[in-house]
């Protein structure tokens, strides 16, 4: 059983219906009691570091997902800022993360960048793996998924890097430590693409 974590953040019934087409059981999470009905956990995010942070503790589920990562040692996965707030810290705010990865969270600078607009890194963009991953199955450097951000996850260990995209040089837009895993991208937004990337989760 999947559950998607709804903190106030995040295209909750993007992914509920996704998985509700593909026949994969869910549970949409709001409480800490629910959380022990699942075996999955999908931690999805819009929006700054410190308010997801914020909102994460207010709805009363920090302490069990932290269980659930580090002690239970669930398959975690984590969406653009459900992904950033798993680091450490974050250049956007001043709140401690998760610490689930060793990382922090980093600007893109600007004056690298080539496009009209610079920041935020929105619209369509090649992720390609640099590790074989199930998250990654049937998923190439030709395959493409939708970005809205403009921080980015800098991995301390580049052993954790799981994937690479290039917006004015090459940033982990996936990242992966045992159980846990996080994706800067969007794949509720991304078509094929990232409906076989929510797939292959409910398969690992």
């Amino acid at each position: 059983m999947i559950g998607i974590i709804d903190y106030g953040l995040g295209n909750i019934k993007a992914f509920a219906n996704i998985y509700s087409r593909e026949g994969i059981p869910f549970l949409i999470v709001s409480r800490s009691d629910d959380l022990k009905n699942v075996t999955k956990i999908i931690l999805p995010g819009v929006g700054a570091f410190d308010h997801a942070i914020r909102l994460l503790e207010q709805s009363g589920m920090r302490q069990s997902l932290d269980e659930i990562a580090l002690t239970r040692r669930l398959p975690v996965l984590g969406i653009c800022v459900g992904m950033q707030i798993m680091a450490h810290t974050s250049e956007e705010g001043k709140l401690p993360g998760l610490g689930w990865i060793v990382g922090e969270v980093k600007k893109f600078d600007s004056s690298r960048l080539t496009s009209a607009t610079h920041l935020p890194h929105m619209g369509w963009n090649n992720v390609g793996p640099v590790k074989k991953n199930g998250l990654l199955k049937d998923i190439d450097a030709v395959s493409r998924f939708y970005f809205l951000h403009s921080y980015y996850f800098n991995c301390q260990r580049s052993e954790d890097v799981l994937a690479v995209t290039d917006y004015g040089g090459p940033f982990a837009s996936a990242v992966h430590s045992d159980n846990i895993f996080g994706v800067q991208f969007h794949p509720e937004k991304s078509h094929q693409w990232g409906i076989q990337l929510l797939i292959n989760f409910a398969e690992l």
